[in-house]
């Protein structure tokens, strides 16, 4: 008889035997293997026997896995305009008028801030045709019916001089000047409210957030709330924080409309500029000519 074919066969039959009485949740690798192995006269493994209720089996982690996550709807905090600002606290009302000031600001000047508030094309030909004629009550009676700031200068320039017509050119055009001045200072300072506002609406919001934090840390050192300390700390500094948040917001967004009407206030006085600087030419080429005649009369006199 050969030795190695039978310590083969033996080695074989206590695998097979030690495969029949272990549990499949003991050696979980002897099932796969047997199962694997190729045989015709190898019984099957029995079928693992079904837990009974004082078994203390562990659940498979596919199907912990497979479980759905407990919903978390229930815990989400909705944040609403109203809710923002009652936790800015006092210093929202003032920011809120502020606001409100400053759209209707926005709105005035958007409609009033254009070059038509300052001259028009019908203006300035119905003035040259009557200043080449002459005719300075006829132009005083159409400016004072007109509403563009060219018109306010040609009427207060013209009523000193059909009142003073003794009056020199210098006189008369300091008088234009002087009115034409006053108009492009009027157009500046419009514009002025809303640089106010934007560097008033930070301080407003930067001292509500002190005063926020300020009572956040009372009620700390006071004792007299239940809930954790750093909870308190926490809310209250966020909703100190509105109140900053809101005048920061509220600044920038008037410096930044302050920014755009101030250019286009320094293009309209510059068209005042140049309308002024017209009518005075016509003008002193009228005065030109009444010394021209007036020298004329005296030599036939004499």
């Amino acid at each position: 008889m050969n030795f190695p074919a039978l310590l083969l066969a033996l080695m074989f039959g206590a695998a097979t035997v030690l495969g029949q009485e272990a549990s499949p949740t003991d050696h979980p690798g002897v099932l796969l293997a047997q199962a694997a192995a190729p045989g015709k006269d190898k019984p099957a493994a029995p079928a693992a026997p079904a837990p009974g209720p004082s078994d203390t089996t562990t659940i498979p982690a596919h199907s912990a896995a497979a479980q759905p996550a407990p919903s978390s709807g229930g815990l989400v905090n909705t944040m609403t305009l109203w809710k923002l600002i009652q936790d800015g606290g006092w210093a929202m009302i003032p920011l809120g008028f502020l606001s409100v000031v400053t759209v209707m600001l926005v709105l005035v000047y958007t409609f009033t801030l254009r070059r038509g508030a300052i001259l028009t094309p019908h203006y300035m030909n119905t003035a040259d045709v009557l200043l080449k004629k002459r005719d300075y009550l006829g132009l005083l009676a159409i400016s004072s019916r007109h509403s563009e700031s060219v018109a306010r200068v040609v009427q207060r320039t013209l009523d000193f001089a059909t009142k003073n017509p003794t009056a020199s050119y210098e006189v008369v055009r300091d008088i234009a000047e002087t009115e034409a001045a006053s108009q492009a200072a009027s157009l500046q300072h419009r514009t002025v409210y809303l640089a106010d506002i934007g560097m008033l609406s930070p301080m407003i919001g930067l001292l509500g957030t002190v005063l926020g934090i300020i009572r956040s840390f009372g009620v700390l050192g006071s004792g007299t709330s239940t809930q954790s300390r750093d909870i308190l700390l926490a809310s209250g500094v966020s909703e100190a924080l509105v109140a900053t948040a809101t005048g920061l917001v509220l600044g920038i967004t008037a410096m930044f409309f302050y920014s755009v009407f101030r250019n286009r206030v320094q293009s309209l006085v510059s068209d005042l500029e140049i309308a002024s600087a017209h009518v005075l030419g016509l003008i002193a080429l009228n005065f030109n000519k009444k010394r021209e005649q007036s020298r004329v009369a005296v030599d036939d006199e004499f």
